[in-house]
């Protein structure tokens, strides 16, 4: 069973699962250094990606897909989409969409919008274009704020459960508090028995999860 929708920001579980999601990206300094992280301590990582970025760093993106992470899309240029009319909206995911599908060959299920910037019309529109779309539980961690290691850790820590979906940002400005965050916490986490699995491979467990 699927909760926070409409936007999802975790999934009810038995399984001892947390996804850990990077938006922004992908970023030539940022992203290899949370891809390396992982290929340290295991784990698998969900990437929602800006289509401008995109542009400018494909072989990054072809390198993230395959070391065996997702990619979601992030739309094209970050924009609101409640700002938008439903054609521009449209095209900032399926532009984005495009560009990823030409890289690694398969047209992203996963959209997570800009600024969580969500309504009732944006949920009509890429329900029908068979996009989930993707919160996160951490969002009072600020991250992208550079706000400190200790402050981004703590605040995330208060999310860790099963089933979490947590956000972090590897593009735009300096990101090297989250990826010192992200380097603890990966650890702990796995240490404390956690599987870091894609967003599309914690959905799958709650799809199963008998109530």
């Amino acid at each position: 069973m699927v909760t926070g929708m409409p936007l999802i920001h975790e999934v009810k579980t038995k399984k001892r699962a947390i996804a850990m999601t990077f938006d922004d990206g992908p970023h030539s300094i940022y992203t290899p250094r949370i891809l390396e992280i992982f290929k340290t301590y295991g784990g698998k990582a969900t990437f929602f990606m800006i289509g401008k970025q995109i542009i400018n760093h494909t072989a990054l993106v072809k390198t993230v897909a395959d070391q065996g992470h997702e990619i979601g899309n992030h739309t094209f240029s970050h924009v609101k989409l409640t700002e938008l009319n439903e054609t521009r909206s449209v095209e900032e995911i399926e532009r984005t969409s495009r560009l990823i599908r030409e890289i690694v060959s398969y047209k992203p299920t996963l959209l997570r919008p800009p600024y969580l910037a969500w309504d009732d019309h944006r949920e009509a529109i890429f329900s029908r274009l068979r996009y989930k779309p993707i919160g996160a539980l951490n969002v009072d961690a600020l991250d992208w704020r550079q706000p400190g290691t200790a402050f981004i850790l703590e605040r995330t820590r208060r999310h860790i459960r099963n089933g979490s979906i947590l956000i972090f940002h590897d593009g735009y400005g300096d990101r090297s508090q989250t990826v010192e965050a992200v380097r603890q916490l990966v650890s702990q986490l796995i240490q404390e028995g956690y599987h870091l699995v894609t967003v599309s491979e914690l959905l799958k467990m709650a799809e199963s999860t008998e109530d």
